[in-house]
């Protein structure tokens, strides 16, 4: 498709002197309709992927090492970025590659149920952290009145902090945890969507941080097997396991 009218092309032929070029053939056209397609869908895709992750254009962008001004025009469809550049992006982003070729986005077109999902979240966790601070106080033997005195936290901030009517910032965490005994980690949600996600998040760190060998051995399909023994064997009581241990030094003697 020609965006250039012939009145538009002699005029630039008189001014110019200089001859034209010929008006594209009806396969480039296509094509050329077609990539534009192309990079406008995977433009829509792109900015749903960093919407979902809640990223600015300027974070992606440095990341794949481009201008926050050519991430845009990706996500516009002007441009299209390698697969390379992709790969990396799903990577920072926290999904699939496949995702960039999918006809499905990520956000829901009403972010209503999400924000009322996130609300309802935050109230429950309020509700739990509190009860949960309650529940170590005591079994610390501090009252309210001792807990503030020991923390410098006011004693009527820290009631309303254990019936959840308040939400707990850090630093007050921090010190509160502290004074009954605790961590941070003892406050943790380990339960339910966001509590699995950073359950997988802690375990993958760990599994990181293994030896190469040991990486390559877990992460092989036909190795789990061993794995499953390994599991069992860690299950068993000491004298058990001992037992086991002798038996199989026995039967190589």
């Amino acid at each position: 498709m020609s965006f250039i009218d012939d009145d538009t092309a002699n005029r630039r032929k008189q001014v110019t002197g200089q001859p034209q070029p010929a008006p594209t053939s009806d396969v480039t056209s296509t094509m050329d309709h077609y990539f534009r397609l192309r990079a406008r869908m995977l433009g829509v895709l792109i900015r749903d992927a960093r919407m979902k992750a809640s990223r600015l254009e300027s974070d992606c962008a440095h990341v794949v090492r481009v201008s926050p001004e050519t991430f845009s025009n990706w996500e516009y469809g002007d441009e299209s970025p390698t697969l390379p550049q992709l790969e990396l992006l799903a990577n920072f982003l926290y999904i699939p590659i496949s995702h960039f070729w999918s006809t499905k986005t990520l956000v829901n077109d009403s972010n209503t149920s999400t924000t009322h999902t996130q609300h309802t979240y935050f109230e429950i966790r309020d509700r739990m952290i509190g009860l949960m601070l309650r529940q170590a106080r005591e079994q610390a033997n501090l009252s309210v009145a001792e807990l503030a005195h020991e923390s410098g936290v006011d004693a009527q901030i820290i009631a309303q902090y254990e019936l959840g009517e308040l939400p707990i910032p850090m630093h007050h965490l921090n010190i509160l945890a502290h004074q009954v005994n605790q961590n941070i980690r003892y406050f943790l949600d380990f339960s339910g969507q966001v509590g699995e996600l950073l359950a997988m998040q802690e375990q993958w760190k760990h599994f990181a941080q293994l030896p190469e060998d040991v990486r390559a051995f877990a992460a092989n399909p036909v190795n789990i097997g061993f794995i499953e023994i390994a599991v069992m064997l860690s299950k068993l009581p000491t004298d058990t396991l001992r037992s086991v241990g002798a038996s199989m030094l026995d039967s190589t003697m």
